[in-house]
């Protein structure tokens, strides 16, 4: 398990490393990192721009109502059997214990539901995870925050109707899942099957054995499927292998739409000419001309304190999603104080309160600096979700351009869909639901 400095100052033994004394209250987050393997590249890059968040509100605000954030980062290798180590070894540090689980990864999201559920521990799988934990009702301590895998898919569907001039010219055409196997990757085989019977089009779900360098029988199969469209379901190398392996099958890349975690710098450098044209769904974006932005700049990196051995990274979509990861958790920190005490280390239980009502409006986002960075998001005891909203960006071979404005997701398919598996889960595990009309 790898201690950072401001982690060690967290745990009170920085003494030895000559640091500044702790303070009479912190707020300690565990991090389940992953910086080395085969997706050390999104590991490294979320956890660096959370890390460099929270580094900023310390340096820029003194912490959150004079409550330094601390953390401790737990190696897992995006291993199941590891984060869940990670998740026992950290869950009673601080003062108050672990204050939020950031799995990064849908199988770890998987593995502890039931533990931090017992522990009274929220776990923040933004844009990932388990996607009917977002009826809070089932899943009051587990936050698929911003947008599900469910609703993104939709989201590409109506994107791919946007292209092909209207919902009702899906009729007919073919698309390809091209997919993780794994947990993150299945995720959204129901859904998909679900809009191609409502709208006419024929899905093939092609699964792609870990960590994906290996492809070449796949786009096989797509040469003589000959798709309308692929939807990339990548991780990690996976991706510019799919994009390399397309080019030499002749498959053009402006018809790959790959999820948010194909959608990364560190996805499309690597093939080169075979990623120009290519799209990615997005709930952040690149780029480093925000507010919220240039204040991490003048705190942290000018100061040579970023958590990001490579600075060209900071900016990135990577380092910019762990940027939202940090805005999430310390606003639900805030908001959380703002019930139960300011000034004070909140408990694992509080801050499932201060995740479970957040409202961040334009006006709110706009003072954090990040307008369009992230999309508006209202959190409530039955919506774990908040959002549903996703952009588009183009790779044009140097940087990702943005070509859309936030879309909605389409909830009449969604919600339904994920109160019903939620409701299955809840019968198989002898759950009452969570009056809702009762929370506050």
């Amino acid at each position: 398990m790898k201690l950072t400095k401001t982690a060690l100052i967290g745990l009170g033994i920085a003494g030895a490393l000559g640091a500044s004394p702790v303070l009479a209250a912190d707020q300690y987050v565990g991090m389940p990192s992953y910086r080395v393997g085969p997706y050390a590249a999104g590991g490294s890059g979320i956890f660096g721009g959370m890390i460099d968040y929270f580094q900023m509100i310390n340096a820029r605000d003194g912490g959150v109502n004079g409550v330094k954030l601390t953390w401790e980062e737990c190696e897992t290798e995006y291993n199941n059997a590891r984060g869940v180590e990670c998740y026992e070894r950290m869950k009673k540090n601080g003062p108050t214990g672990n204050t939020v689980f950031h799995p990064l990864s849908t199988g770890i999201t998987y593995s502890v539901i039931d533990r931090a559920t017992a522990d009274r521990i929220p776990v923040i799988s933004v844009g990932y995870g388990r996607t009917d934990a977002s009826d809070g009702r089932v899943f009051p301590y587990i936050f698929p925050l911003i947008t599900n895998y469910w609703s993104q898919n939709t989201v590409k569907i109506k994107f791919i109707g946007m292209k092909e001039g209207g919902m009702d010219k899906l009729k007919g055409k073919k698309i390809v899942n091209l997919y993780h196997d794994s947990a993150y990757g299945k995720e959204t085989i129901p859904v998909l099957d679900v809009q191609a019977k409502m709208y006419g089009f024929t899905v093939t779900h092609l699964a792609v054995a870990h960590p994906g360098n290996e492809q070449q029988s796949q786009w096989l199969q797509i040469r003589q499927i000959k798709p309308d469209w692929v939807i990339l379901r990548g991780w990690g190398v996976m991706n510019p292998t799919a994009l390399k392996t397309a080019a030499k099958v002749g498959f053009p890349r402006n018809k790959v739409l790959g999820v948010w975690w194909s959608g990364a710098e560190e996805d499309v450098i690597p093939a080169g000419s075979a990623a120009t044209g290519y799209i990615a769904a997005g709930f952040n974006v690149s780029g480093t001309n925000y507010p919220v932005m240039k204040d991490i700049q003048k705190y942290v990196v000018a100061k040579g304190k970023s958590n990001m051995e490579d600075k060209s990274r900071v900016g990135s979509a990577y380092y910019n999603r762990g940027v939202v990861h940090g805005i999430l958790t310390v606003e639900a920190i805030r908001n959380a104080q703002e019930k139960f005490g300011k000034g004070k280390s909140i408990t694992g239980e509080q801050m499932r309160w201060g995740i479970e009502n957040l409202d961040l409006d334009d006006k709110k986002i706009k003072a954090l600096g990040a307008t369009g960075f992230l999309p508006p998001l209202h959190v409530s005891c039955s919506n774990h979700e908040g959002s549903g909203l996703v952009k588009f960006q183009r790779w044009d071979g140097k940087q990702w351009k943005v070509i859309t404005d936030w879309i909605q997701s389409d909830q009449k398919i969604v919600r339904p869909m994920v109160e019903e598996s939620a409701a299955k889960y809840a019968k198989e595990k002898g759950l009452k639901l969570r009056d809702c009309s009762k929370e506050g």
